[in-house]
């Protein structure tokens, strides 16, 4: 009996993948501001637009046979402008409020996690290289992508501002990167709370960009800001080596 390594369809988890992650939830506040807002879509159009874009690449993510940077990220930035879209909808259109919206959603992402624990026995990232694993992955990213929006809007709603709401999340991704090199606390849950968290900060951090002055932003252009983070995160993925994770194979018989 050999076993050898299977590589998962998502990049390993690295420095890299945190500021490209950051910079992609960044996007996905002013991309979808950008269509809901400065082209006055509304939010249910516009969900529906980044539903369809989010859907047709998570197919090709899935048909693809190994990880692909470029398409890899490019589900993920249609994961977080759908959220942003989404959870404006939920928390604006529909009147549940920032904290109505930030609990639904906190227990859907909760559901879908136990969901795919239960089904496959872990929620680890580096496991997603099939498709039934892969559809657990992008529901449960799409959930925490809007989750975080929520919670970035409730906080600079709160009093907290943009930039108090950037400090706020900046500071506890900061404690879950010290409990992940310094306890013994589940590297994975650790993850998933790191993920979610980044979404806030890129929400704050977008809305800081795009904001007028007088409510504490730069007032820069929706489309000028999305276009500038986007050459950023193209220039991240060309520039620095991205590979993908790997787990443990199945044992095959020897031959």
């Amino acid at each position: 009996m050999s076993s050898d390594s299977v590589e998962s369809k998502v990049p390993e988890v690295v420095l890299t993948f945190w500021i490209i992650k950051i910079l992609a939830t960044t996007l996905g506040e002013t991309g979808g501001d950008t269509l809901s807002m400065t082209m006055n879509l509304g939010y249910l159009l516009s969900t529906a637009i980044f539903a369809t874009a989010m859907v047709l690449f998570v197919i090709l993510q899935i048909m693809s046979r190994k990880f692909q940077p470029f398409l890899y990220w490019a589900t993920i930035v249609a994961s977080t402008t759908l959220g942003t879209t989404l959870a404006d909808f939920a928390d604006r259109s529909l009147g549940i409020g920032y904290p109505g919206g930030s609990l639904l959603l906190l227990a859907l992402v909760a559901a879908s996690l136990g969901t795919w624990y239960w089904a496959e026995g872990s929620v680890s990232v580096a496991t997603v290289s099939r498709p039934r694993v892969e559809a657990f992955y992008w529901a449960t990213i799409t959930l925490s992508q809007t989750l975080g929006t929520a919670l970035g809007d409730w906080a600079a709603d709160s009093g907290l501002g943009y930039g108090g709401g950037a400090l706020v999340f900046g500071a506890a991704l900061a404690v879950i990167a010290g409990l992940y090199f310094w306890s013994t606390l589940s590297h994975v849950l650790l993850f998933w709370a790191a993920f979610i968290l980044t979404r806030p900060l890129g929400a704050t951090v977008g809305d800081f960009f795009d904001k007028p002055v007088a409510q504490g932003g730069l007032n820069v252009s929706r489309p000028l800001a999305s276009a500038i983070i986007a050459v950023l995160i193209v220039l991240c993925i060309a520039i620095f080596p991205q590979r993908a994770g790997q787990h443990p194979g199945v044992a095959e018989p020897a031959k």
